[in-house]
């Protein structure tokens, strides 16, 4: 009696290797099975905890770990691409948002030295207007400044500094300088509209360049002195068709403009001149309480002391409204130099001068609009060619500063 035994097909093997794996293998085959080996030569794939080592943030460190799988070993070595890719794209999202934040805060900065600088002429304007004493006006805003700066220091703020006697006599003729600019800036703004004193004052580029071909030797471009010629030419036909003109408001921001600029020119000596200089925010610091030593006794000697709630009222006006102003001027006054600094040591200076270009253009309009200044259109017409030319003077130095480099 023969027994048949069937051969079994490639169906039925398959189903047989099926089920072992289902469960039934046990020992070293079944753990070959559940935990394949890649063949001799090809690295196995690294795993999203490999990856978020990589840059990987957030979501990305908490995902399951892909089923095990091969990949072809790459030239040099090289971690797979898709790590590389997002190690480059979190790195990229993270300097453009501190480029993005950084933009922010300096366009913030230039916004409150503009609304400062804006408040301190509108209501420096309304003290002066019915309380004409500029040296004791400048004085206040100096011992306000003071104040200000102590308050920076005592808080953490700012550092600091550690000024020795040396540093306080080289600083002194600075201190002279920048009491000496604020006090005829003083004068004119009493003197004249608020707008024509910084029409004037738009001759800085004029005194700049003529201080640094007298002291330190500077030839000027034809292109720098080319931008000199709407200055001059705007301040001349502002002035001639200004109906607050007087020459001792004129002269008196004139006087400020060589103050200011020869303040620069010893400012950046000071900088330069050794390993313990101040930084920018300190040393005007210091200098405003310097200023307060050097005025404060010759507003005293000058005008006496007037700045009183019953001298206020014997002028007939009201003591508590024109402290406040005063007070508020004074803050307005230091924070926007303040600031200005602050920006100045982010920034180049011939971008904080294309800014201050449009501080002025800023404050011209606002105080014409705010005191109703009268502007015929030859007026208009000079303060526009000297703004011009201010601008064009900052983008002639912008563009020579980059052929240097």
């Amino acid at each position: 009696m023969h027994v048949l035994i069937a051969k079994p097909t490639r169906a039925t093997r398959a189903s047989a290797l099926g089920a072992r794996s289902a469960g039934s293998l046990r020992g070293p085959v079944a753990s070959r099975l559940r935990n394949p080996v890649a063949p001799r030569g090809i690295p196995r794939r690294r795993d999203a905890v490999e990856t978020a080592g990589l840059g990987l943030e957030g979501p990305a460190k908490c995902r399951a770990a892909p089923s095990p799988s091969w990949s072809l070993p790459q030239r040099g070595g090289a971690r797979p691409e898709v790590a590389v890719r997002a190690s480059s794209s979190s790195a990229g999202d993270e300097s453009s948002s501190g480029g993005a934040s950084n933009t922010l805060l300096l366009g913030g900065m230039f916004g409150l030295w503009y609304l400062f600088n804006i408040f301190f002429n509108i209501y420096n304007k309304q003290v002066l207007k019915v309380f004409a004493f500029p040296i004791t006006c400048t004085a206040l805003q100096f011992i306000v400044g003071s104040f200000l700066a102590l308050i920076l220091w005592t808080t953490g703020l700012h550092k600091k500094p550690k000024v020795t006697k040396d540093q306080l006599v080289s600083i002194l003729p600075l201190a002279c300088v920048h009491t000496l600019g604020n006090l005829l800036t003083m004068v004119s703004l009493g003197k004249v509209a608020v707008s024509f004193t910084h029409t004037i004052k738009a001759m800085e580029p004029f005194f700049s360049v003529a201080l640094s071909s007298i002291f330190l030797g500077d030839v000027p471009s034809l292109a720098v002195l080319s931008t000199l010629l709407p200055i001059v030419g705007g301040v001349a036909l502002a002035s001639a068709t200004e109906a607050s003109f007087n020459w001792a408001g004129f002269g008196a921001a004139m006087g400020s403009n060589l103050t200011f600029q020869s303040r620069n020119v010893l400012s950046k000596k000071f900088m330069t001149g050794g390993k313990n200089t101040l930084d920018n925010i300190n040393l005007f610091s210091v200098i405003t309480m310097m200023s307060v030593c050097i005025l404060a006794p010759i507003a005293l000697l000058v005008e006496g002391v007037q700045f009183t709630p019953a001298n206020l009222t014997a002028m007939g006006l009201d003591w508590q409204v024109i402290m406040k102003r005063a007070l508020f001027a004074g803050i307005c006054f230091h924070s926007y130099q303040q600031v200005s600094y602050m920006i100045l040591q982010r920034v180049s200076p011939v971008t904080h001068s294309i800014g201050n270009c449009v501080k002025r253009v800023v404050v011209i309009t606002s105080s014409v609009i705010f005191f109703a200044t009268p502007v015929s259109l030859l007026n208009g017409i000079g303060t526009a060619m000297a703004l011009s030319g201010v601008f064009a003077y900052s983008q002639v130095k912008r563009l020579a500063g980059k052929k240097k480099d």
